[in-house]
């Protein structure tokens, strides 16, 4: 078999043929249907990033895969959008499996973290630490049948749901759903929604950090047939009430960043935009709504399925991966000892580092 040359490239550094072979890619494969997997969001993040990097994979000058992924600035390589990445992989031409791990030795790539590889590719399985899953919402057959099957599997969700928006029809001003709010005070109201929820519930706030402001306005900017941003809002009797902001493909929206007034909590309008862009979805050609991972009860009651994912790393012979691998395992042995609460604090010190460092792309 002929030899497999792996190249470092920036996304707008690809050629014609390879942007061409990326998205024939794409299209043949199902497992690729989410927008982050679309050439047009690499380009999106290289606009946002300056580590943005894509190893492509040819024989005999061919391009046969691609991974994507932001560099880091001391060896620790993460998917695109880092932190923000709720599915990942390689893309690659269909029938073609192909060893990341081989890719990233091949490149000089010293450790590559994922936490939502797809579980699909073997590649990944020999890395992985845990096993989650993206949730997908199926409106390949319409609005009706996605709710049907919803109401026989989660009754009780669904049933909380029409009352509310009842409610909000009985309301005096009602309420108005709008698809595409383009100006640009949805944007400003979900970033200020989103750092205020942040300093409330204690968690970092990943919209200080310049780069992730710089990439939804980068994502909202692509419009095309292939990969747009969606930014929709959902209004109370003439206020903002709920925005979300995210993108799609021609297959898949992906419910990205949804942010609610909390005035309004009463309501639910952060469930209620979501149903009303259900409601939409189809009518835009799309066969489903990607949630992403995580345990929420509004995933498990409204998803139809969810895709396997896993998290972990792949490393070379490297210090980089050496320290990484020692670190981890002195979390595990600290964990496993009878210490109570005191023993899971490494390991907790150790996510925490390991997400900061994250968003300011060490």
């Amino acid at each position: 078999m002929p030899a497999i040359d792996v190249s470092v490239k920036r996304p707008s550094e690809l050629s014609a043929s390879e942007q061409d072979a990326w998205r024939i890619f794409v299209q043949a494969d199902p497992a690729l249907c989410s927008p982050y997997f679309a050439l047009e969001f690499a380009q999106c993040c290289e606009e946002a990033r300056s580590d943005t990097r894509v190893l492509v994979a040819s024989r005999r000058g061919q391009p046969i895969a691609f991974l994507p992924l932001q560099t880091g600035r001391v060896g620790f390589a993460r998917p695109l959008a880092g932190p923000l990445s709720d599915v990942h992989g390689v893309i690659a031409e269909p029938g073609f499996h192909i060893d990341p791990k081989d890719v990233l030795g091949r490149a000089n790539i010293p450790v590559f973290q994922f936490h939502g590889a797809l579980a699909s590719q073997a590649g990944f399985r020999s890395g992985a630490r845990d096993v989650e899953g993206s949730w997908v919402l199926d409106l390949s057959q319409g609005y009706a049948s996605w709710e049907a099957s919803r109401q026989q599997l989660a009754p009780k969700a669904m049933r909380n749901l029409r009352a509310r928006r009842r409610r909000l029809e009985e309301l005096e001003g009602g309420f108005s759903f709008v698809i595409a709010d383009a100006g640009e005070t949805a944007l400003q109201t979900l970033l200020r929604w989103k750092s205020e929820q942040y300093r409330r519930t204690g968690v970092f706030d990943a919209f200080s950090v310049p780069w992730i402001r710089n990439l939804l306005e980068a994502v909202l900017r692509r419009q095309s047939d292939l990969f747009t941003g969606v930014c929709s809002s959902l209004y109370i009797n003439g206020e903002i009430a709920a925005v979300h902001v995210g993108m799609a493909t021609e297959k898949l929206c992906h419910y990205w960043f949804p942010a609610y007034d909390p005035d309004f909590a009463h309501f639910s309008p952060g469930l209620l935009l979501l149903l009303e862009s259900a409601r939409y979805t189809p009518a835009l050609g799309h066969d489903g709504i990607e949630l992403g991972p995580g345990g929420y009860g509004f995933k498990k009651d409204l998803g139809s399925y969810q895709v396997g994912l896993v998290a972990g790393s792949l490393g070379t012979q490297s210090i980089q991966n050496l320290s990484q691998r020692v670190l981890r395992q002195m979390a595990g042995q600290m964990r496993r000892a009878p210490l109570g609460a005191l023993s899971r604090w490494p390991q907790k010190a150790l996510n925490k580092v390991d997400r900061l460092s994250a968003f300011y792309a060490v």
